[in-house]
């Protein structure tokens, strides 16, 4: 996906258009799933490789897409443009989020067939949350290892869905407007080679070089969320047939928080929803370095992971949108420049997952997210002289006009 961001989504977006773009790289999400019936080295890492490459298009279209459409609405409703897209981003964040409640609910469905073990050991419970350094063993508590059958099933459901995804996409979804297209090809070159390099040419762009810490940090909280709350808090203390029911509580608060945030932006400003986001994951990471978890307290266990989702429907919604305003003239290279970044810090969290403590990643967290709000903050600051200077120019201009007049 990183490799991928550098120099596909432009050119496939140029040359399909965005609705064939999110159409082929659905295909290879579907792959992936195809793959996982006969799990192997020759099976998954081929097919691993295709899901990369096929996720930075779709993401780059995706948010391509809803940013020419909301403009397009704006005028046509005589509405501010970023408000609308922020909508726009609001209501597809709640509809992607929602695929965590029903995916999540779906597995734990099927796998809840399996038998469970009994309680969890206390000594197990001291190496559980920050003081986990990957010595906790979960192998007293967790589940038995599922049936075939039950993973064929599992497959089988995500598998049919991703197929009717992509039927319903490419006969329903409907295609940029010629028009824009056409304009928005006469705005850059139509050369493949300079559509490549075109995510790289962004980078000069002062803004966007601040603003890469936010889809780092986006890359880092994800990762952290999937791979070490999951294992060291739930699975460690309550066992894995939790894992999926603490999943569904972050996405079904991250899908309503979507939604909402989408309509908020318009009073609010998307600065109160950063800072919003920001102290919410403040709070969480600190939390989290603090927690001793024990199963008494199942309820601490979808608080966070519900908090957790607060956050991150801030990151996913207005970082979009963000990037989808800022860099309107240039959106393909920008939410590819989006998605390469985040994709960045998923490999470095998962990188280094396998030798860090839990409380060291928590306080990589702390360090990127408050170099992340610095930055972002600057960003606003250049963007707010910006919107005043032309505003002082028009003051002085009737100035000079009557004294000019006065002289004659």
């Amino acid at each position: 996906m990183l490799l991928s961001s550098m120099f596909l989504p432009p050119v496939l977006i140029q040359k399909l258009g965005c609705k064939w773009t999110i159409v082929t790289s659905m295909c290879c999400y579907v792959a992936f799933s195809l793959g996982n019936f006969y799990a192997s080295w020759y099976t998954l890492v081929p097919t691993s490789v295709l899901l990369g490459l096929g996720a930075a298009p779709l993401w780059s279209a995706q948010g391509t897409y809803l940013t020419i459409m909301g403009n397009a609405h704006a005028e046509k409703a005589g509405k501010a443009g970023k408000d609308v897209v922020n909508q726009y981003f609001g209501i597809f964040f709640l509809i992607f989020q929602s695929s965590g409640v029903w995916g999540n609910l779906i597995s734990s469905l099927v796998f809840g067939q399996t038998p469970t073990h009994g309680a969890v050991p206390e000594e197990q419970l001291l190496s559980c949350g920050a003081s986990d350094c990957l010595m906790a063993t979960a192998s007293s508590n967790s589940t038995s290892h599922p049936s075939q059958e039950l993973i064929y099933t599992l497959l089988g459901i995500y598998t049919g869905s991703g197929v009717l995804a992509v039927l319903l996409t490419a006969v329903l979804l409907e295609p940029v407007k010629g028009a824009q297209r056409t304009r928005e090809g006469k705005e850059r070159a139509p050369r493949t080679w300079s559509a490549l390099l075109s995510t790289f040419k962004l980078f000069r762009d002062k803004r966007l070089r601040l603003l890469v810490l936010l889809p780092l940090y986006s890359g880092f909280e994800q990762a952290f969320l999937a791979g070490d709350y999951t294992r060291s808090y739930a699975t460690c203390a309550l066992g894995i047939q939790y894992v999926g029911y603490v999943m569904i509580c972050f996405a079904a608060v991250n899908a309503l928080c979507s939604l909402l945030y989408g309509k908020l932006a318009a009073h609010t400003g998307r600065t109160a929803l950063f800072a919003l986001g920001a102290a919410t994951h403040l709070s969480c990471i600190l939390a989290l370095l603090l927690w001793r978890p024990h199963p008494s307290q199942l309820a601490v266990f979808f608080v966070l992971s519900g908090l957790w989702g607060v956050a991150d429907a801030v990151w996913q919604t207005q970082n979009n949108a963000l990037y989808g305003v800022l860099f309107e003239d240039n959106k393909e290279a920008a939410f590819a420049n989006y998605r390469l970044w985040e994709a960045l810090g998923f490999v470095i969290a998962f990188g280094y997952s396998s030798f860090l403590c839990v409380s060291v990643k928590l306080y990589i967290l702390l360090g990127v997210l408050s170099l992340a709000m610095v930055a972002y903050g600057v960003v606003e600051c250049l963007e707010s002289r910006k919107l005043t200077r032309p505003l002082a120019v028009r003051q002085t201009k009737p100035e000079e006009e009557g004294e000019t007049q006065t002289k004659m």
